[in-house]
C-alpha cells in the first residue's frame, strides 16, 4: 500500500449526476482526483484579479445591511404607523422630508439593485454558455440596473409633495 501526498484535490466529476462514474459502471468513481494544472510558458503569471472575491465579500456585507434596512423599513410602515392602509401620498412626502429617510431609502434601493444584480450576473455566468450570449445577458442587466438606479434616486431626491 503507497502512502504518497499529493496536491491533487478529489472533486465531482462531470458524470456524477449520471451514477455511472467513469463508464466502469461503479458510482463511486464518479469522484476522480484531477491533478492540478501545470503552468505553461503561456500563461501569465496572474490569471485573475481580485473581483470575484470582492464580489462574494459585497454579497454578505449588503445582505446584512439589507437584512437591517428592510426589518426596519417593514417595522415603521407596517407596525409602529398604523400599518399598510396609513400609507399614502401625504405619508411618503411626510418622510422624504426628512435627509435621514431619503438616504435610508435611497441606501437601501442602491444596496438591493447592486446586491441583485451581482446574484444576476453569477447566474448569467453559471448558465449561459456562448460569450457572446453572456455578453448581451450581462448588457441588458446591467443597463435595466443603471436605469432602476438613477430613475429611483432622482425620484428621491426631486420628490415635490406641492404637485
Amino acid at each position: 500500500m503507497s502512502t504518497e501526498i499529493s496536491d491533487a484535490v478529489v472533486v465531482p466529476s462531470a458524470q456524477a449526476h449520471t451514477a455511472k462514474g467513469l463508464g466502469t459502471g461503479n458510482p463511486a468513481d464518479a469522484f476522480v482526483i484531477e491533478p492540478a494544472r501545470q503552468r505553461s510558458k503561456k500563461t501569465p503569471r496572474r490569471t485573475r484579479t481580485n473581483f470575484e472575491m470582492l464580489a462574494w465579500l459585497f454579497m454578505r456585507l449588503s445582505g446584512i445591511v439589507l437584512v437591517v434596512l428592510i426589518l426596519g423599513h417593514l417595522l415603521i410602515m407596517l407596525v409602529l404607523d398604523g400599518g399598510v392602509s396609513k400609507i399614502g401620498f401625504a405619508f411618503v412626502a411626510g418622510r422624504w422630508a426628512s435627509p435621514f429617510w431619503q438616504v435610508w431609502d435611497l441606501t437601501m434601493l442602491w444596496l438591493a439593485m447592486l446586491h441583485g444584480a451581482n446574484g444576476m450576473r453569477q447566474v448569467i455566468n453559471d448558465y449561459a454558455e456562448k460569450d457572446s450570449t453572456r455578453l448581451w445577458l450581462k448588457g441588458l442587466m446591467g443597463t435595466a440596473t443603471v436605469f432602476t438606479v438613477l430613475l429611483g434616486t432622482l425620484v428621491i431626491f426631486t420628490f415635490d409633495p406641492n404637485i
